[in-house]
């Protein structure tokens, strides 16, 4: 499929180049020069949201739904060439990026219908009691109003459905807000054609150019240069815990802060009770196997630990999923530097004391194969790395002594995205003991199933404790991911002529 790349940042409706330049690394295909970010670039984007924020901010419901369902048209009309490239890109077969496509333009759907509902906008009436006493009682109305600019970091892993039209940019322009992209070095050519997607849909909508810029990276610096921005109130990142705690830091440290709603890792453990282990211990390790395989591990819900109690059972597991791991074809991995990563995470969990290889590879540049380990819960405890993410295919088994033990694991785990049972009617207590533990480590908790992928839907929360996330209020899918972008006001006593359409 051929497609025309404009190789330029995307700035409130105009393509701006640069002096200065990268290329990109597609793990097929033809490598391509885009421009590299500024500050002065960053600095014209953030002041076109702002400009477009008065306008957009005012835009009716309906208006906004039709802007997201004509960035959903716009998308799927260039959807062979946006495979076409990010195939090129990241790896990643048609078909999950087909997936993903579909998955993007579902989100923008879904926030279309939001708004014309126009629940999210928590709206409340307390009528006047003038002839209360003591006081008397005002008028008191509230309703959600958008935050203002928000910025949206692109995610190495998604090319789509978290990056320059994803789940953040949807919420965030459904709210009311202006959106500025940094894209992400690992897609630009996929960031490319997604905003000229946008630009359709500005244009056949009539929407403020300022609406949505978009601006290539070539460096830290623009990244810090985006949140750092007076104008900018709010930020959206799905990335790694090193590089979000530092955007988030300098979000906390900016002369006004701002929230940062950063998606940050996380080990996503799955609890085998005694009964599930006896009735599929099998079954659960092939499962297992293929939910830690899919993508390369290169999901943020990827179960990267299972803990079991020891014995025949936790062992008949370990050779399952051994099995069903040999067997996994090498794997595409998105990036040099999360390629990189991976091999130097499995270099650090096999020369860690008290863990035992299962299953051993040999990765070849790009190319991911599956690792497979096992430890005792004492070790797990008094190791707190083995607790960390190592994004792709590796898998931990931990075999606790005795429940006491897995309900000791379990404390001692950091936030999560997700926490997993797999029970039977036999671990009734088991389960009981431990979901007011996992609740409070987890922004979604699931039973006999595998946690990888998140269905986007009204009730999905993705998001959990740090360093899940850094807003264990917020989610980053769902309808609810719309609340990030939006602040309570209370009018008293205003005039109805003076209040906003939808609270009059």
């Amino acid at each position: 499929m051929k497609y025309q790349l404009k190789l330029k940042h995307f700035i409130a409706g105009n393509w701006v180049g640069g002096s200065e330049s990268f290329k990109s690394s597609p793990s097929s295909g033809s490598s391509h020069s885009f421009p590299a970010g500024t500050n002065e670039l960053v600095d014209q984007a953030v002041k076109d949201a702002e400009k477009a924020f008065i306008t957009y901010s005012q835009t009716s419901r309906q208006d906004r739904a039709n802007f997201l369902r004509v960035i959903a048209e716009e998308i799927d009309a260039l959807g062979d060439a946006i495979t076409a490239i990010a195939g090129e890109e990241t790896g990643l077969p048609s078909a999950r990026l087909e997936g993903e496509r579909g998955r993007t333009c579902g989100q923008l759907r879904m926030f279309s219908d939001v708004l014309e509902k126009g629940d999210y906008l928590d709206c409340r009436h307390d009528v006047a009691l003038p002839e209360r006493t003591p006081l008397p009682r005002p008028e008191l109305r509230l309703m959600q109003l958008p935050v203002g600019p928000v910025a949206v970091f692109g995610a190495s892993n998604f090319p789509l459905a978290f990056s320059a039209a994803g789940g953040d940019t949807a919420s965030a322009l459904a709210a009311g807000c202006p959106v500025v992209v940094k894209a992400h070095q690992a897609h630009p050519g996929t960031s490319d054609l997604v905003a000229q997607a946008i630009e359709s849909a500005i244009h056949r909508t009539g929407m403020p150019g300022g609406v949505f810029s978009m601006v290539h990276g070539g460096s830290r610096l623009v990244g810090e240069a985006l949140v750092k921005h007076p104008l900018i109130s709010a930020v959206g990142f799905t990335g790694s815990l090193v590089g979000g705690r530092a955007l988030f830091d300098l979000c906390a440290q900016r002369p006004i802060p701002i929230p940062f709603f950063g998606e940050l890792g996380s080990v996503n453990p799955m609890f085998i009770l005694p009964g599930a282990a006896v009735e599929r211990a099998e079954e659960i390790g092939r499962g297992w196997a293929a939910s830690l395989t899919m993508g390369a591990g290169q999901f943020c819900t990827n179960p990267g630990i299972i803990v079991v109690l020891e014995g025949e059972s936790a062992d008949n597991l370990v050779d399952a999923a051994k099995v069903a791991l040999a067997g996994a074809a090498p794997q595409t991995m998105l990036t040099d530097r999360i390629a990189v990563a991976y091999k130097e995470g499995q270099k650090r969990i096999s020369h860690t004391s008290g863990v035992r290889s299962v299953l051993t590879s040999t990765c070849d540049r790009r190319q991911a194969t599956p690792y497979l380990y096992e430890t005792d819960g004492s070790t797990w405890l008094a190791d707190a790395s083995l607790g960390h993410e190592i994004f792709g295919p590796l898998g931990l088994i931990v075999k606790a002594l005795d429940f006491e033990q897995m309900l000791e694991v379990a404390k001692r785990l950091d936030g999560q995205l997700t926490c997993t049972l797999h029970t039977t009617d036999d671990d009734i207590e088991y389960g009981c003991a431990l979901m007011p533990i996992l609740t409070r480590k987890a922004g979604r908790v699931l039973a006999n199933a595998y946690p990888t992928g998140v269905e986007v839907c009204d009730a999905m929360v993705h998001g959990g404790p740090y360093p899940a996330s850094t807003n264990f209020g917020a989610t980053s899918v769902g309808s609810m991911a719309i609340r990030r972008f939006l602040r309570p006001v209370c009018f008293q006593d205003i005039p109805v002529s003076l209040l906003p359409a939808d609270i009059s």
